[in-house]
């Protein structure tokens, strides 16, 4: 398990980052009639936010390949 954490780390970062940064999108821009797909409940924004903050901060983490 540590050996996971200590091997994915940036991109859980970016996960929990995203998830946040996605829940205070919905709360303090959000959609006021609720027919906005992403932003009208808050798991919705808040699981785009992951998955955007997994790809944006993946891309920062250097591979390492065993040769």
């Amino acid at each position: 398990m540590k050996d996971f954490i200590k091997k994915y780390k940036i991109s859980l970062i970016g996960i929990f980052v995203g998830g946040i940064l996605g829940y205070a999108y919905y709360h303090f821009i959000g959609c006021s009639t609720g027919s906005c797909s992403i932003t009208s409940k808050p798991i919705n924004s808040s699981v785009y936010g992951m998955v955007m903050g997994y790809l944006i901060f993946s891309s920062f983490q250097k591979n390492k390949e065993n040769k």
